[in-house]
């Protein structure tokens, strides 16, 4: 990796996590977010315990892809730092991760309560439900207890990278939610998205509540939706500026 190259990947790290507190999505040092450089097999995470106030450029840990070893940086990297290197393992397609404990995402994911598509919003990022895990075990939760979060989340998604491609997020059973994205900006704001959505849900669910429910979208509304921002179709929005019309 040149020098430049990790400045940048520091700079958009360091901007993304700085966005959590922003974006109401963590209570004290509760999040973090990482971007990788597969070329240079490392990724760039927010150090652990780190206030966001107290955060600098030079405070982030770069961590080596295949091993989990801390190449760069004189603080200990987010505790969370194995689950990222999992997921960049398992989906070759991710450039960057988010973990927050939100409060609308993590009360689906205490309740073991996948986040359901109710309606276009959710519809324009995620292609389907957000899913939830399966409980750790005994033993997985002893032994590299943050590789194999990550692992449950590989699991439920059967390591299928087309399925993270189009819902780009999960939540950890009694855990909270994992985002990703292209990029480390991308998986931070899919991660806004995720906590919007939820809270969304959760009054549609008070407002409707079982035995009704609230009624399913029809699913080539669904898909109009999504695929007007994904695929090789999408319309939405503009290239940015070259500074000329």
């Amino acid at each position: 990796m040149s020098d430049t190259s990790l400045k940048s990947l520091r700079r958009e790290v360091l901007a993304a996590n700085l966005r959590i507190p922003e974006a109401g999505l963590a209570t004290l040092t509760w999040g973090n977010v990482s971007g990788v450089d597969r070329e240079a097999g490392v990724f760039v995470i927010k150090p652990s315990g780190v206030s966001y106030a107290d955060l600098r450029e030079e405070d982030l840990v770069v961590v080596d892809l295949e091993d989990g070893r801390v190449v760069e940086g004189e603080l200990r990297p987010s505790t969370d730092t194995e689950t990222h290197r999992c997921l960049y393992r398992a989906f070759p397609s991710l450039g960057g991760v988010t973990h927050t404990h939100s409060v609308h995402a993590v009360a689906f994911a205490q309740a073991r309560y996948p986040i359901p598509v109710l309606g276009t919003t959710h519809a324009d990022t995620f292609n389907g439900a957000i899913p939830v895990t399966k409980d750790l075990t005994a033993q997985q939760c002893a032994r590299d207890y943050e590789y194999n979060t990550g692992q449950v989340i590989v699991a439920m998604l059967e390591g299928d990278g087309a399925r993270a491609d189009a819902v780009p997020g999960a939540l950890v059973s009694r855990h909270g939610p994992f985002t990703w994205g292209a990029t480390a900006t991308a998986s931070l704001e899919n991660a806004i998205v995720c906590e919007a959505v939820a809270e969304m849900a959760l009054h549609t669910l008070a407002l409707r509540p079982a035995p009704l429910g609230p009624s399913e979208p029809p699913r080539h509304l669904l898909d109009r939706h999504y695929t007007r921002k994904h695929g090789p179709d999408a319309y939405y929005g503009n290239a940015p500026s070259t500074g000329s019309r």
